[in-house]
Parts: structure tokens; C-alpha cells; sequence
């Protein structure tokens, strides 16, 4: 009779366990599905977000900021000895070339409408208006435009159509001599010159042609520089189609420097 009750107990505990297993499985069935459809659920809400909407126009991107202008090397100067044709000229070219080399050791920058030092800085025509006149040129006109007109009138002005820096047209090329541009800017000015240097000859040390002034944007020695500096002499070629294009147009004795 122990055996049988012992048996009994055994076979209800089996009994109970087996009526356990199946509410456990159906909670585990339903954990299961339950995180499949959040899953499903998630990955609709997600969907959205990473398919483009077509709408039939070209998608915007924006555009990037315009690119700043490199920055400038230090303003360059050399020594007057340093120039191949220095030792041969006048007396009065020889002055003026040592005047504008030392306004370059002087950290100048561009500064448009200024014509004197003082000021921190130089314009292209300020920097000859101020150099000409303290050698004495008192007469000297103030823009690019107005010392163009001065050489003309002078009968010391030399034409040049060609883009070439070789061609015959340059022959007559001296150190102290004028250099005039048009294009580099718009203006209402007439004639349109509108930026004009000195040419000081060629560089002992690259046998290049080189110019003094004042620029923000002309280059020494394939660097640019922004201010009172030696540049290199260029006569860039430019699209003939261009509407606004800067040109070099000639060069011209300074009247009264040679006499």
C-alpha cells in the first residue's frame, strides 16, 4: 500500500509538470512574436528616412564658399647691384630704382586711393606719384590714367600690341621706364589705364624680367604678393573673347628722369 501511494505521489508531480510546460512555451511563443512585430515594426518607421522622395526636381546642394585668395608672401626687394643693367644707367635712374627698393623693405601693403607711406600703404599710381616726386617731378598726375596721358604728351610712350615678351615691340625697353595696363579693373577713366609700374630690368640671379610697384595680386618668383614689392614682369596672355581682360598696352620714358 506504501508502494502504491508512493507511485500515486509520482505519477501527480509528472502530471503537474507536464500541465506547467505548456503556458511557459505559449509565454515563450509569445515573447517571440512580440519582438518580431516591434522589429517589423521599427524597420517600416526606419524605412521612410533612408529612401529619397522624388519630387521632380534636382536635389539641392549647397554650394560651397567661394575659395579666399591664397595668402601673400612677404613683399620682396633686392639689392640695385642685383639688377643686370643697373650700373649702366643714369644717374637720376639709378636714384630712383634705389628709392622704390627701399619703399619695399618697408612692409607696405595696397592700400587704393593712398599715395603716401604714412598711410601704411600704397596704390599702384600712389607709389609712383610719391616716389617721382620726391626726385623732384612735381608736375606728376596722381592715377594710372592721368601719367599715361603725361607720357604721351611727352612724346615718350611706346605701343605695344604684341603678347609676346620677345617681340621687337620691346626693344626699347629701359629701367625707370613706365609700364601701363588696361582691364585690371573696371573705370570710367579715359583713356582706361588703370594700372601702371616701374620697370627696373633683368634679375641678375633668375635672368627674369622684373618690375616694381604696387599690387594685391601680382606675383615674384611664382609667389603673390599684396603691396610695396619687386614683381615679375609678365605680360599674361589672355582669351581675346574675354570682355574684361587686364592688357599691357606699352611702356614710356618718365619725362624729365633721363635729362
Amino acid at each position: 500500500m506504501q508502494i502504491t501511494r508512493h507511485a500515486l505521489s509520482i505519477l501527480v508531480s509528472g502530471l503537474l509538470v507536464l500541465a506547467a510546460v505548456p503556458p511557459a512555451a505559449a509565454q515563450t511563443q509569445a515573447r517571440k512574436k512580440s519582438v518580431a512585430v516591434a522589429s517589423a515594426t521599427a524597420k517600416k518607421k526606419t524605412l521612410p528616412s533612408m529612401t529619397p522622395v522624388k519630387t521632380g526636381k534636382p536635389e539641392s546642394v549647397p554650394e560651397s564658399a567661394p575659395s579666399p585668395k591664397s595668402p601673400a608672401a612677404p613683399n620682396a626687394a633686392i639689392a640695385p647691384e642685383e639688377i643686370l643693367e643697373y650700373h649702366a644707367q643714369p644717374a637720376g635712374v639709378r636714384r630712383l630704382i634705389e628709392s622704390g627698393l627701399a619703399l619695399a623693405r618697408q612692409n607696405l601693403t595696397y592700400k587704393f586711393g593712398s599715395a603716401d607711406p604714412a598711410n601704411g600703404g600704397l596704390d599702384c599710381s600712389g607709389f609712383i606719384y610719391y616716389v617721382l616726386r620726391q626726385h623732384g617731378l612735381t608736375q606728376v598726375p596722381r592715377d594710372s590714367s592721368g601719367l599715361y596721358l603725361w607720357a604721351r604728351k611727352a612724346r615718350g610712350f611706346r605701343a605695344v600690341i604684341s603678347r609676346k615678351p620677345n617681340s621687337p615691340e620691346m626693344d626699347e625697353l629701359l629701367p625707370g621706364d613706365l609700364l601701363f595696363w588696361i582691364g585690371t579693373y573696371a573705370t570710367d577713366h579715359d583713356p582706361p589705364v588703370t594700372h601702371t609700374m616701374i620697370y627696373l630690368g633683368t634679375e641678375k640671379s633668375s635672368g627674369a624680367k622684373i618690375m616694381i610697384g604696387s599690387s594685391d595680386g601680382r606675383t615674384y618668383r611664382g609667389q603673390r604678393r599684396n603691396g610695396v614689392s619687386v614683381f615679375d614682369f609678365t605680360m599674361p596672355r589672355t582669351p581675346i573673347a574675354a570682355e574684361q581682360r587686364a592688357t599691357f598696352i606699352g611702356y614710356a620714358r618718365i619725362p624729365g628722369l633721363r635729362d
